[in-house]
């Protein structure tokens, strides 16, 4: 509707002109004909003399009447000027609110998708072959937590793979051990998520770290979540070791992008990004902008939209999902106002 506000509004500007421009050029061949009219009627001398004030008058009006088409020509251009300006505001104001509403949409999918990730680490960690790893460990319980973390891994697709790792912080069994065998008594007690793991004070609580890529999994870009490994698997038992599962980020993120329902024309001229809380590019944007910065301009809010360099800029912050509270992620939609507006 915005769009043929602003069509309408160039269309009569358009006509407007060439109607005005065509009254213009008849009014000054009338006036030429009465210029003309008069040089005759002089001419004519005595006999001439009724018809030059005819002539005379019939130029005053055709000057009268080329003011008042210039006059026309002012007030209705203003006036489309500020249609067409209010129809443009209206096209910013529509499209930014509803990119908002999509950006919104976005990250609050990817939220829901993270919860879920947080309730399976905090259930797996509890899983008697992975806590009899830890509490007993030998080849046969290594075994065991091997086929029980590949039997998880052939349900749950999303996952690159499961570490258990015992208190000191050394790989001990892995769900896929053939497709990633670096992971196989990696040490990974300088590793984030193994280290924020051991300061959860109960099994109901978890640790996930920003989206990073891993080089033991390949380089792929990964979410990884984890726990500690709890004595008995109870809620307050002591900490024996730890659970990191690692969600294929990539491919998840991309299907989430590309659910974002905009047109094709509008999906032509834009960006469409997922950022963390320090507005580093997680997913989307251009080519090879994955870890690069976003300049983004919250102003002190957590959603909206602007304009700035020739581009409308959307935003949305994650309002997190049941006991997910999220980590500041946004969602993010630029597009060219040129193509756009």
């Amino acid at each position: 509707m915005q769009d043929d506000i602003l069509r309408l509004a160039y269309e009569v500007s358009r006509v407007t002109e060439e109607k005005v421009d065509r009254f213009d050029r008849v009014m000054k061949q009338t006036g030429m004909l009465a210029i003309n009219a008069r040089l005759e009627a002089a001419r004519a001398g005595e006999a001439g003399r009724a018809f030059s004030v005819v002539a005379q008058e019939l130029g005053v009006l055709a000057t009268s009447i080329s003011h008042i088409g210039g006059e026309l020509r002012q007030a209705i251009s203003a006036n489309i000027a500020s249609l067409s300006n209010a129809g443009t505001q209206m096209l910013v104001d529509f499209k930014g609110t509803r990119h908002t509403d999509l950006a919104r949409s976005a990250v609050e999918i990817i939220d829901r998708n993270l919860y879920e990730r947080s309730c399976d680490v905090r259930w797996w960690a509890t899983d008697s072959a992975i806590v009899d790893v830890l509490q007993k460990p030998s080849r046969e319980s290594v075994q065991h937590a091997r086929e029980r973390l590949a039997t998880i891994l052939r349900s749950y697709t999303v996952y690159l793979d499961l570490w258990v790792a015992d208190r000191e912080g050394r790989v001990i069994a892995t769900g896929r051990p053939d497709r990633y065998p670096l992971a196989h008594n990696l040490d990974v007690s300088q590793e984030a998520w193994f280290r924020h793991a051991l300061t959860t004070a109960n099994g109901d609580e978890f640790r996930v770290c920003d989206i990073t890529t891993n080089p033991t999994l390949g380089n792929a870009q990964v979410a990884t979540y984890s726990t500690a490994v709890r004595a008995e698997g109870r809620t307050r038992g002591n900490a024996i070791g730890a659970l990191g599962i690692f969600f294929d980020w990539e491919p998840q993120a991309a299907a989430v992008l590309d659910g974002i329902g905009l047109t094709p024309a509008e999906r032509r001229g834009s960006k469409l990004m997922l950022l963390d809380a320090s507005h580093r590019v997680i997913a989307g944007g251009d080519r090879g902008a994955f870890g690069s910065h976003y300049p983004l301009r919250l102003d002190g809010r957590t959603s909206g939209y602007y304009q700035h360099d020739g581009a409308l800029v959307a935003f949305a912050e994650t309002p997190g999902y049941e006991t997910y509270r999220g980590l500041g992620w946004l969602g993010c939609i630029e597009t060219r106002t040129d193509e756009s507006v």
